[in-house]
């Protein structure tokens, strides 16, 4: 068949040739420091996390907004990996939900040897290319779906296995490492790759490599929902409110749009049966709950776009 997903084999990269399992030559007496001297080594590390990450930027924003236009077709993000790389995918997929009111189906995390690898380390699931693949066929993926491959190394067969198969797929492919030239670079059509150098723990990439893929996880998952109208300005104005803090974080977004205080904007909540956007808009525009919700409807969902045309 034309579309059968084809095995695109993983290059071998010796371990010696990557960034991230180069011994870094500030801590290789760490443990003769202090806590304190731990501590500011580490600090000190972490700080040049930012930095590689602003040399992705341009990749990041085309990402943005490749998988915001793919979303609001009806397709999904879903993010694949193995370790702390899979886990993360998971945790942000985990918090889109509640932060920006999508589906679980939407935004997906998938992680080499399944939900019991969240809690407990699978890491020989990881060098399963076949695994990878078999997990996103599963998902039946379309054009308008976009796979993420996480792996600090750039290598992992799983990640290549998933992404390998979205390729054939028709999906958009988006890698995150923490090394240059790697095999995932050559599969993956958006390829964003901080280098953020050595560990303070030689080859521990759930430390700099880590926090640097959680970082622009952040800024895929946060900038495509806003492009979606999921925010208005910084304002979470999707958030679901399904415990105490996030009622009291709704009631806190319809008071600073609205300016109103107190009972009234509490009024304004319980009237739009607890939608942030539907309770700021008919606090600015006097509509009732219904009316509301057409406006928004009319202009796809965005709070933004509504207002223009009616204030």
């Amino acid at each position: 068949m034309a579309n059968e997903p084809q095995v695109v084999p993983a290059t071998e990269i010796a371990v010696t040739a990557l960034e991230t399992e180069r011994v870094n030559p500030a801590t290789t007496e760490i443990d003769r420091m202090s806590p304190l001297e731990m501590a500011q080594v580490m600090n000190a590390e972490d700080a040049k996390v930012a930095g590689a990450i602003k040399q992705e930027l341009p990749q990041i924003a085309r990402a943005i907004e490749e998988i915001a236009e793919r979303l609001r077709r009806g397709g999904r993000l879903i993010y694949v990996g193995a370790g702390t790389s899979g886990r993360l995918g998971v945790l942000d997929a985990a918090e889109c939900p509640p932060t920006f009111n999508v589906s679980p189906e939407q935004v997906i995390g998938l992680l080499a040897g399944g939900p019991i690898a969240q809690a407990r380390a699978q890491e020989d699931q990881e060098d399963s290319f076949e695994a990878g693949q078999a997990d996103v066929a599963g998902l039946n993926l379309t054009a308008d779906d976009v796979v993420v491959g996480i792996t600090a190394s750039g290598r992992t067969p799983y990640a290549l296995g998933a992404v390998s198969y979205a390729n054939a797929s028709g999906a958009l492919t988006i890698g995150i490492a923490c090394n240059k030239d790697t095999p995932l670079a050559a599969l993956a059509q958006i390829m964003i790759a901080p280098v953020v150098g050595p560990e303070v723990i030689t080859g521990s990439t759930r430390l700099k490599a880590g926090t640097a893929q959680k970082m622009v996880l952040n800024m895929l998952s946060t900038g495509s929902m806003i492009l979606l109208g999921k925010t208005f300005g910084n304002l979470m104005v999707d958030v679901q409110a399904t415990n105490l803090k996030l009622h009291q974080r709704a009631l806190k977004i319809v008071q600073t749009a609205t300016g109103l205080e107190g009972e009234a904007a509490e009024e304004l909540l319980r009237a739009s049966g607890g939608e942030v956007k539907t309770a700021i808009l008919m606090g600015k525009t006097g509509l009732t709950p219904e009316q509301a919700r057409e406006r928004l409807a009319a202009h796809g969902g965005v709070l933004r776009a509504t207002l223009d045309e009616l204030v």
